[in-house]
């Protein structure tokens, strides 16, 4: 089935054998030397019996995005910190027609500043109620984004799903600094960082139950981001997935660590981010995610890193303007203008050919292209960002590793 390629050689210097590995992905999507690298790395260590990566793929500080690793032992640094991250999307209750691109973006100024009661949302979780209350509904830096959609095109089996005079929001956010707070934790275990944990130790479960506090807290984030973005437009938002791409699942022969890919069952529905200038897809997993460890890409996958986008894009102040708008009309909302730089487009790869080839290795089915109408990231005016610095996050992330009082 489709164009799974067999594993990478190990190093010399390396006694194990590597775990078999798996490439999703076509010889038209190009791949990064340094990443294949890290991808045999990954297949080295301990208990890893089997590898999946995916057309996004491209290097990552412990390891590469874009990837499923089964192992059976617990490898906290392949999920990172941003435990939890994902892509929820949203249908809105607010017709296209009705659209006015730059009053939406008047709004959506205010996203974080919408109320919401986090206490009360931790508590119908079952989370604590001060488990880092002020980041709920907070998007967070980097590639994290809350995007207004409409649907591009629709294919033949996205017919009847989704509607061309709706409206949709796509939000990516995860765990924010209570992710990141847990995965400090574990650094400072270095043998858990070079030979994983066993799943039936003390440490191997108490990781596990503070990694799965940190995939429901980022869950609820962007139900509550996609809810603060609605209030801001007047409307009403339903969920219509929500795919994490950072976590651990069982299964019965040992433990998928996902790492930037999409965890998804057959017959889930599944968002795949491009970038704010492009076409984002949605798509419908198939029987063939059982042999890729239940992935799939969660998005483009970036090109270039961040540092190198800085000689690539907006090197004068018109080229940063022109940024700010795509092909479609569309706005980007961002106040920081090294992130606007960074996230550029071209920083990016082709989503159309990552999903190209997910549908040729027989793993999905697409359903729709999404165009981006407006894109937030970051708005100097809104709510400061009191999740760092805050003097009683190592009290709230005590919670979260003993439970509720």
């Amino acid at each position: 089935m489709g164009n799974f390629i067999g594993g990478l050689g190990l190093p010399s210097s390396c006694a194990a054998p590597a775990a078999h590995i798996q490439h999703c992905f076509s010889p038209q999507t190009w791949i990064e030397g340094a990443a294949l690298q890290q991808l045999g790395n990954v297949a080295a260590l301990p208990g890893v019996t089997s590898v999946a990566a995916f057309p996004d793929l491209h290097p990552g500080k412990y390891g590469p995005t874009g990837i499923a690793v089964l192992s059976e032992r617990l490898h906290p640094q392949l999920i990172g910190n941003d435990i939890g991250c994902g892509m929820s999307l949203f249908e809105l209750d607010l017709p296209l027609r009705k659209l006015r691109i730059d009053k939406a973006v008047e709004c959506l100024r205010r996203t974080e500043a919408e109320d919401i009661d986090p206490h009360a949302a931790l508590a119908a979780s079952d989370l604590p109620t001060d488990l880092y209350p002020d980041a709920l509904g907070t998007i967070g830096g980097g590639n994290h984004f809350c995007e207004l959609q409409a649907v591009d095109q629709t294919d033949a089996a996205g017919e009847g799903l989704f509607d061309r005079q709706k409206l949709y929001l796509l939000v990516h956010s995860g765990s924010r600094g209570l992710g990141a707070f847990v995965f400090g934790q574990m650094l400072d275990f270095q043998s858990a960082v070079t030979a994983g944990l066993d799943p039936e130790s003390a440490a191997g479960k108490d990781w596990r139950r503070q990694h799965d506090i940190c995939v429901t807290w980022a869950s609820l984030n962007r139900r509550l981001i996609a809810e603060r973005a609605a209030s801001a437009l007047r409307s009403e938002a339903r969920l219509v997935a929500d795919v994490p791409h950072n976590l651990v699942r069982d299964r019965a022969d040992g433990f998928v660590h996902h790492k930037g890919s999409a965890a998804v069952r057959a017959g889930d529905v599944a968002p795949i981010a491009g970038s704010r200038a492009s076409l984002s897809y949605v798509v419908r997993a198939l029987n063939g995610t059982g042999l890729s460890l239940g992935g799939i890409s969660h998005g483009a996958g970036r090109k270039y890193d961040r540092a190198t986008m800085h000689g690539r894009a907006g090197r004068n102040r018109s080229e940063r303007d022109a940024l700010l708008r795509n092909a479609w009309g569309g706005q980007l909302i961002c106040d920081d203008r090294n992130l606007v730089i960074e996230e550029a487009a071209p920083a990016y790869k082709d989503a159309g050919q990552v999903v190209q080839d997910l549908a040729d290795a027989a793993l999905v089915v697409r359903l729709a292209a999404m165009k981006p109408l407006v894109t937030y990231k970051k708005a100097m005016e809104g709510p400061p960002d009191r999740t760092r610095k805050n003097p009683s996050r190592e009290r709230m992330a005590r919670r979260a590793n003993h439970g509720r009082d």
